[in-house]
């Protein structure tokens, strides 16, 4: 019975390594995050006790994979979630306070997940340039200039980028923010 199993798991990774990989590395802005990424899906899909129980080996692995890229994020420093303010108003709490608390709190807990979910939405939704700039930028604290200097573009043309990808994000969590009447 073993043996199946690990013929089973060897198909499947087999059949969508390199899909899955070209998935995940066009969510993270490294080889070694996409590769980091890849070996956790693999190493959760091991853990697996019968892979016949799967109703989709592909969807259940892109879920996995959608979900490792957002843990990759929520653990990486967010000094600069400010650019995510939904409101110029003060005297609302910004959003970033409330995705860093480490809250027991049921109704956080849900806020934050599913801020996370909508922001990797949203991000999606982004052409790939914005979306690569946005992320290293505000997930992983690299400076514009930086970003600039790493793709040998001007540091004008990132921060637009980085402006367009702030306004779609801004529009797309404001509906959230609406809707959670925060």
């Amino acid at each position: 019975m073993m043996t199946t199993e690990r013929r089973n798991i060897t198909s499947v990774v087999k059949e969508y390594s390199t899909r899955l990989y070209r998935f995940i590395r066009g969510r993270v802005t490294s080889d070694e995050d996409a590769e980091d990424v890849l070996q956790d899906v693999w190493f959760q899909l091991s853990n697996l006790g019968n892979l016949d129980e799967l109703e989709s080996a592909s969807a259940w692995l892109y879920r996995v994979a959608r979900n490792r890229v957002t843990d990759l994020y929520r653990k990486r420093k967010t000094d600069s979630l400010d650019g995510l303010a939904l409101t110029d108003d003060p005297e609302i709490a910004p959003i970033a306070d409330l995705l860093l608390m480490d809250d027991h709190d049921p109704e956080i807990q849900f806020f934050q997940e599913l801020f996370w979910e909508e922001l990797f939405l949203a991000l999606e939704e982004l052409p790939q340039n914005q979306r690569e700039v946005f992320i290293l930028n505000e997930l992983e604290g690299k400076t514009l200039q930086e970003i600039a200097d790493m793709r040998g573009e001007k540091l004008k043309t990132i921060i637009s980028r980085k402006g367009y990808a702030i306004n779609h994000l801004r529009k797309k969590l404001f509906n959230l923010y609406q809707e959670l009447n925060l």
